[in-house]
């Protein structure tokens, strides 16, 4: 180290030629090492500076304190503990500076064993030891302990300091003792309550927790001054209980809206499958001058790729490159995500190959995104590539390397594959894993492969892994197998939530299992979780089964009886290809009326231009007779019809699918 060697460099033999102040050409003393350790920027200069610290005799509390509060920063617990070992003289300074260092590095239970150790050698704590040990026991949820570190701040007399009484209301909102963190509130010092807002804002932040929103607005209108922390709290936890329009209220009316809130603003409605609120709530926000950072960035563009809202997607990649934004990972990651879900993998390609650090997120959409569209090549080769970077794959790049296999029907890689994660790197399958290989199989016509696959699996096999055999066995005519899956779905959907639409064609006993529908018709409808996304000149329209609130209902419904009337014309069988090809969630739309897809399908004809992709986004899996109905029009209208479901895309042109009709 350079510092280092200007430091100790022996003495020049000409003084007229450099003369140092007396205090230099001493020896140095410890006043010359405590800058040395906060100039380190790494463990290994550190060790440098500590290996001369040694060597002199200098480790005096004051040192040390230093040297574990910088080994804390760089983020090295482990050379914290060693330093601290080595002290000899362990103060309370020395303690602090431990116990703050393995706090702010996660070492909770160390810490709190190394304040019992504190104890044990009479050293005394104080108001600085107190905040950092009640946040070791916050994170462990120890309730009991909580009650006896409380008890100790009394006996130490620094429970009416204002960090430490922060720190307890804290500490009880975080282990579920909101009437203790109350009561502790309520009985601190006027002072406290008026001198700032961050007493009143961790006790709010305890109840939006708990979810209970009625005690946290009541306290935040009784707040005698209110910060950007204090509004972002409450939306927060409007957003958390799934409260959004409060949540939204709460943001509009907001003095100073910031960024933070209109992150977690965003977030929430997308997390909520409200993903055009979410888009809309970002591009108002930019319109009005706030600055989005990469968080809102990712979060906005999260709600684009769930959603299929490539146009919108554009605009916000347009606005990350005018604002000089690094494609780093979250928003390079979240843009091959976006492009890849929007039908644009190429684009996400080109996004991916600009990206300068990478990390298994985004090897990971990459991966996915050649997938499910049917890429196999792009996927393996981007496999490779993560590989040879180092990167270590887990279950989810594994579950995307699979699907590109079963997408592609690739049966011996993708055996390979799965055997792989077991045996080369010590991943146990779960159930997703499972139900791919059972399609893959299935696929193949592997059917007893399949069967025996399910039958051998350590994880029991639920109503998913079942279906994807009955779908294989369905594929394939093989009723006989059929039936006999048949009866392990029955056993597992008791209600035939699922199961009654293949009772009836196996059996044809259609009146009988009509009957057994009606009363669950009523559940089913509550339970229907089915929606379809189009974008159209850059606004986005959901459609739910059956849906006539659209402002163009009319107008839809007309244009969809018109291209069925085209399509029968042309051998089209309405409601003639039932099949089950998502058994468990299907049937969540089938009794609501028109499939939401078609909707979209309509609205898509009737506003967009001659030639145009037709671009739809649907979270459940795509019906055959859906399916069918799409051939028909990409052949008649001369359109491609993108359609995303929730395994794949499918490419409609011409009267085919990309998928072969297997899906």
């Amino acid at each position: 180290m350079k510092s280092l060697y200007v430091l100790f460099k022996p003495k020049p033999s000409s003084p007229a030629k450099i003369s140092f102040p007396t205090v230099h050409r001493s020896s140095p003393d410890e006043s010359h090492f405590i800058p040395l350790i906060h100039s380190c920027k790494d463990i290994a200069s550190l060790r440098r500076v500590y290996a001369q610290i040694l060597r002199r005799s200098l480790l005096t509390s004051r040192v040390a304190s230093q040297l574990l509060s910088c080994s804390s920063l760089l983020k090295s617990p482990d050379y914290t503990l060693s330093i601290f070992r080595y002290s000899k003289e362990k103060n309370l300074f020395v303690f602090n500076a431990l116990i703050r260092g393995l706090t702010e590095n996660a070492r909770f239970e160390c810490s709190l064993r190394h304040f019992i150790m504190m104890l044990r050698l009479g050293v005394r704590p104080d108001r600085l030891t107190f905040p950092f040990v009640l946040k070791s026991n916050s994170k462990l949820g120890f309730r009991w302990l909580g009650k006896a570190l409380h008890a100790a701040t009394v006996k130490d007399c620094v429970d009416c300091d204002s960090f430490v009484r922060v720190s307890l209301v804290d500490m009880y909102g975080k282990t579920k003792g909101l009437k203790y963190a109350y009561q502790v509130f309520d009985e601190s010092p006027e002072r406290i309550k008026k001198e700032g807002v961050l007493l009143w804002n961790v006790l709010i932040n305890g109840y939006c927790r708990a979810k209970d929103m009625q005690t946290a607005a009541t306290l935040f209108g009784s707040m005698p001054e209110r910060n950007s922390g204090s509004w972002s709290t409450l939306i927060k936890g409007y957003v958390d209980s799934g409260e959004l329009n409060r949540a939204k209220q709460c943001f509009e009316l907001m003095p100073e809206k910031n960024v933070v809130s209109l992150t977690t603003l965003i977030n929430g409605f997308s997390q909520n499958d409200e993903y055009e609120t979410a888009i809309s709530i970002y591009f108002e926000m930019v319109e009005k001058g706030m600055k989005p950072n990469e968080y809102t960035v990712a979060a906005v563009l999260s709600a684009c790729s769930k959603s299929g809202a490539l146009e919108s997607g554009i605009r916000v990649h347009g606005y990350v490159l005018d604002n000089g934004f690094k494609l780093d990972r979250a928003i390079g990651t979240a843009l091959v995500d976006m492009y890849a879900k929007c039908g644009e993998v190429d684009c996400a390609a080109n996004v991916f190959s600009n990206m300068g650090d990478k990390d298994i997120l985004s090897w990971t959409a990459m991966i996915q995104g050649w997938a499910v569209h049917g890429r196999f090549q792009q996927a393996i080769l981007c496999f490779r590539e993560m590989m040879y970077s180092g990167e270590k794959p887990d279950e989810v790049v594994f579950l995307a390397v699979l699907t590109a296999c079963l997408n592609s029907g690739e049966v011996d890689l993708g055996i390979n594959f799965f055997d792989s994660m077991r045996l080369d790197y010590a991943i146990e399958p779960t159930l997703k894993h499972y139900v791919v290989v059972v399609d893959l199989l299935g696929r193949a016509g592997k059917l007893n492969e399949a069967h025996e696959l399910i039958e051998s699996m350590p994880i029991k096999p639920d109503l998913t892994t079942w279906a994807a055999l009955y779908r294989a066995c369905k594929a394939h005519n093989s009723n006989r197998k059929g039936e006999m899956v048949s009866q392990n779905l029955v056993e597992i959907d008791t209600e035939l939530r699922g199961s009654y639409i293949f009772l009836a064609e196996a059996k044809g006993k259609h009146q009988d299992v009509e009957k057994r529908r009606l009363p669950l018709q009523k559940m089913v409808k509550e339970r229907c979780k089915g929606w379809s996304y189009i974008e159209v000149d850059g606004q986005l329209n959901k459609f739910v089964a059956g849906d006539d609130s659209h402002k163009q209902a009319q107008e839809i419904r007309l244009k969809l009886e018109e291209i069925v009337s085209l399509a029968v014309e042309r051998g089209y069988i309405p409601g003639g290809d039932w099949s089950i090809h998502d058994i468990e969630e299907e049937e969540k739309e089938n009794v609501t009326g028109i499939h939401s897809e078609k909707l979209a399908l309509a609205l898509g004809l009737l506003r967009t231009a001659p030639g145009t992709v037709i671009r739809i986004v649907k979270n459940l899996r795509i019906c055959g007779d859906c399916h069918s109905l799409m051939k028909y029009v990409s052949r008649i209208k001369q359109r491609e019809i993108l359609l995303r479901d929730a395994r794949q895309f499918h490419h409609f042109k011409e009267g085919s699918c990309s998928c072969g009709d297997y899906w």
